[in-house]
């Protein structure tokens, strides 16, 4: 068994944080289900402009794209991404099946630019739904304020949905709790709930590259005694939320209806920091009912060199004890998460405009 592999005993389940034809057409894609029993794909903007813009096998359907001047440069990229997402689906779809939709998932982002228009983010995302039409597809949508908004009307839809960019315990609990109204509404209305699925991507490391510069500039050693926690702690004490909201009696009506919880899912898991372990992002925070989304570098460190083990529910208190710390020092984690929402929803805008320059 892969190092990779031994995660699956403890109840996480490892997606690859990448995706493009060649790793389709050239197998590589199928090996990691294979052999490291990854099960399930995501992309965003980032990923899919390094994949077009490097990937040879995009050039010859992009200048065949280009030659129909009635569509526009977001046409023409949904028109090389979309087909990628459904051969990925088609790939995981035994696994899909035989897991009973627990795994084996694809998640194809909404565009960025809709990231504070509600209604805008639900036909998008209703659009694209119909268009992969694939029953394990997911579509990514932020979890902004509009966004929480159109994530509860999707759920409510019948749509599988990533909720994503989330780093701090407001958008936890909103987005928890809007999948949960979400349900409520098609119970409501008579519609089945046990077919809809939905994670919840909690960002890691760039949770640290905010956080440590401003415990250097205080300097004290409590203070630089919780670089490279802090993100690991939060994780752990949204993790209980999770716990507590899905395993107790909110959610108990919804259970008996066959309704599934909301997964949380690490994001942003390949570690920036060199002071750091390489896989520390993976390795401390595998625990039950989870998903940890996964670059293929950290991947290759983690298959080499990573241990296996029940991580994410152990050391609670000192998790806790580590963000009353951070509060204690006067760092705002609330406002940190807003201010890392909003740089990378416009990380991802800026990449999507490179995307779309690339298909004009």
């Amino acid at each position: 068994m892969s190092r990779i592999a031994a995660i699956r005993p403890f109840g996480q389940t490892i997606w690859l944080d990448n995706l493009s034809r060649g790793l389709i057409k050239a197998g590589t894609l199928q090996k990691l289900f294979d052999e490291d029993k990854i099960a399930g794909v995501t992309s965003n903007p980032a990923i899919f402009y390094k994949s077009i813009s490097s990937d040879p096998l995009y050039i010859e359907p992009l200048n065949e794209l280009k030659k129909d001047a009635s569509l526009t440069a977001e046409q023409r990229y949904e028109a090389l991404v979309v087909p990628d997402v459904q051969a990925a689906c088609d790939l995981t779809m035994a696994m899909y099946k035989d897991s009973q939709g627990q795994d084996g998932y694809v998640s194809l982002e909404v565009s960025p630019t809709l990231a504070n228009d509600a209604q805008g983010t639900i036909d998008n995302a209703k659009r694209l739904w119909a268009t992969i039409n694939r029953p394990n597809a997911m579509i990514k949508v932020p979890a902004t304020d509009a966004g929480v908004v159109a994530f509860e009307e999707l759920i409510a839809s019948g749509i599988n949905v990533n909720i994503t960019l989330m780093f701090n315990l407001k958008h936890v609990d909103n987005v928890l709790t809007a999948y949960i109204r979400g349900l409520e509404a098609r119970a409501a209305a008579g519609l089945p709930v046990d077919g809809v699925r939905a994670v919840a991507s909690v960002f890691l490391s760039r949770v640290d590259s905010l956080i440590d510069p401003q415990l250097e500039a205080i300097g004290s050693a409590e203070a630089l005694a919780l670089r490279g926690k802090v993100a690991k702690s939060f994780v752990k004490v949204a993790y209980q939320h999770y716990k507590q909201l899905f395993h107790g009696s909110r959610f108990a009506a919804l259970k008996a209806l066959g309704a599934h919880p909301q997964r949380l899912l690490w994001a942003s898991t390949g570690t920036k920091n060199k002071a750091y372990s390489d896989v520390m992002y993976v390795e401390d925070l595998i625990g039950p009912e989870t998903v940890n989304t996964v670059p293929d570098a950290t991947l290759d460190l983690f298959r080499d060199h990573g241990n296996a083990a029940n991580t994410l529910d152990t050391n609670i208190d000192d998790a806790v004890a580590t963000m009353a710390a951070v509060r204690k020092l006067g760092i705002n984690y609330n406002l940190a998460g807003e201010q890392l929402q909003t740089d990378g929803l416009k990380q991802f805008e800026e990449a999507f405009a490179k995307l779309l320059d690339l298909t004009k």
